[in-house]
């Protein structure tokens, strides 16, 4: 098991491009490595997301709500 956090600022990306980035870097983890973003916004859209196609293969944690960034950690397990 790795401790790699691999962080990800989404605020100057488009957002139609969003999403894309993320998977193509959570896609590159290895189980125990973490996905770290930063946000303008609550990414819940993308927890539905990860809830359909990754469901039991992540752990998910706010390390910051609001109110201007939103800060999540998307562990690989």
């Amino acid at each position: 098991m790795s401790d790699r956090v691999e962080t990800l600022d989404l605020r100057p990306i488009v957002i139609f491009e969003r999403h894309d980035k993320i998977f193509e870097t959570w896609n590159k983890l290895q189980p125990g490595e973490t996905l770290k973003i930063i946000n303008d916004h609550n990414p819940k859209p993308l927890w539905y997301q990860f809830e359909v196609e990754y469901k039991g293969k992540y752990q998910w944690d706010y390390e910051q709500k609001g109110p201007k960034d939103w800060i999540v950690k998307i562990k690989k397990i």
